[in-house]
């Protein structure tokens, strides 16, 4: 098994805990930037809020292709 699946696995068992922490980690870098980059912040929380969805319903999230660190 690879890295990306047991991270994969990890999201799909706790995947409350991982949304939990894309928004802290989101809300925390708006607060040490003053919110400068809030509405680019607000769309990556949201797409990584989508992937840990798409991953705990078993899609995977991604497009059936090996990624640049996965073998083909």
């Amino acid at each position: 098994m690879s890295f990306v699946d047991k991270v994969k696995e990890m999201l799909g068992q706790h995947s409350d805990q991982a949304k939990k922490g894309v928004e802290k980690a989101g809300d925390m870098f708006d607060q040490k930037t003053g919110g400068k980059y809030a509405d680019k912040v607000d769309k990556a929380q949201e797409k990584g809020s989508d992937y840990i969805d798409r991953s705990h319903e078993g899609g995977g999230g991604g497009t059936g292709e090996a990624g640049p660190n996965e073998p083909r």
